[in-house]
């Protein structure tokens, strides 16, 4: 496809949505009009700024919390802590079951290297002992 068809496109395009653009209505609110109806309307929507500035004030940092509000808090927050405390607790459990086969293998290891150890440096003058563990 040459550029020359994309710009005609895209041309064509944005003329179309200018196009219809046009034939909507727009979303913002007339001036000229001042019934009763736009004046109930423009309360609902539009506050005092005393009033704006108080609904900000009402919920800072240092205002009360209602009760369900902080219990909601804490269900949460004590999830949280028991998945949390889960995942710890399942991560040393892993942990602990890596070292125990680890140090397992080990003393195999050894016990078999020591074993070895005495029957290739055995001379017959003392009695073969036998360990059981």
């Amino acid at each position: 496809m040459s550029w020359t068809r994309v710009i005609v496109i895209s041309l064509f395009t944005a003329l179309l949505i200018l196009a219809i653009s046009r034939l909507a209505d727009s979303a913002s609110v007339r001036g000229d009009t001042d019934t009763p109806e736009s004046k109930g309307a423009e309360r609902q929507v539009f506050m005092p700024e005393a009033d704006a500035s108080n609904f900000f004030k009402r919920r800072t940092r240092r205002s009360f919390r209602y009760y369900d509000e902080h219990q909601a808090e804490q269900r949460v927050r004590q999830a949280a802590n028991e998945r949390r405390r889960e995942y710890n607790e399942e991560q040393r459990n892993e942990y602990e079951n890596y070292t125990e086969e680890l140090l397992d293998e080990q003393n195999e290891r050894t016990r078999e290297v020591n074993e070895q150890y005495r029957e290739f440096h055995y001379d017959g003058l003392y009695p073969r002992r036998h360990w059981f563990f």
